[in-house]
């Protein structure tokens, strides 16, 4: 059963305040700007979420330090390939300092903490780019749909005043654009909301994961480094 023809929604839409058209056009800007980052987030934290998983595992699986390095890929497609190249750069910056090698000892554990956070902090803020705007769009577009509903009730109380009448078909075309504004601020904000706590679910995995292998990054550099538990001899 057809129950909304479509031209009868087409003719609706053209036949609304310019009021009501804006909030339809900045709606559905917004719809259109949501379902981009949904589909590029999709792809990007998932791919994420892979790799650090396979990385971590290379890495544990690993018989040293650099084998679990190379290990773990490219660093154009892996965040964990990225984040240990840093602390691998720091670590070489380290290396070649001026300073004695039991300050060197003491500076190592803390040096590569500090990177590794870094690292991670980095990754994270990449991954997490234009996630704010569903969480606006989650929030402020059944409000915005809200505000063409107002707007449209009060084009229909207008509509009977001006035909002094309160018949059906005076009141039938403002209230339609009442609420098909209503149901399209709530189409954006639907699928923002659901997508936008899924893509949190999944950032959790990543941080997660990238935590656990600066840990196993730490614990294998600090057991490795050869001068990193050696007493510089007098």
């Amino acid at each position: 059963m057809n129950f909304l023809p479509d031209n009868s929604i087409l003719s609706l839409l053209a036949g609304a305040t310019l009021a009501v058209k804006l909030v339809m056009l900045f709606l559905g800007c917004m719809s259109l700007w949501s379902w981009t980052i949904i589909f590029f987030k999709f792809f990007t934290i998932g791919t994420a979420r892979k790799k650090v998983i396979q990385g971590y595992d290379a890495f544990v699986a690993a018989g040293d330090l650099a084998k679990g390095i190379k290990g773990l890929g490219d660093k154009d497609d892996s965040p964990l390939a990225r984040v240990s190249s840093l602390a691998v750069k720091e670590f070489r910056l380290l290396e070649k300092a001026d300073v004695n090698r039991e300050r060197k000892r003491l500076l190592v554990k803390d040096t590569l903490r500090r990177v590794l956070k870094q690292g991670i902090s980095k990754e994270m803020r990449s991954l997490t780019r234009n996630l704010p705007f569903l969480a606006t769009c989650a929030n402020a577009a059944p409000f915005i749909g809200l505000f063409g509903t107002v707007w449209g009730i009060m084009h229909s109380f207008h509509s009977i005043g001006m035909a002094q009448s309160a018949a059906l078909a005076t009141v039938a075309p403002g209230i339609s654009e009442a609420l098909i504004a209503t149901a399209i601020g709530l189409l954006v904000a639907i699928p923002a909301t659901i997508f936008y706590n899924y893509f949190l679910g999944k950032l959790n995995e990543v941080e997660s994961g990238m935590v656990d292998f600066a840990g196993a990054f730490l614990n294998r550099a600090e057991r490795e480094i050869a001068w990193a538990d050696k007493p510089e001899r007098d």
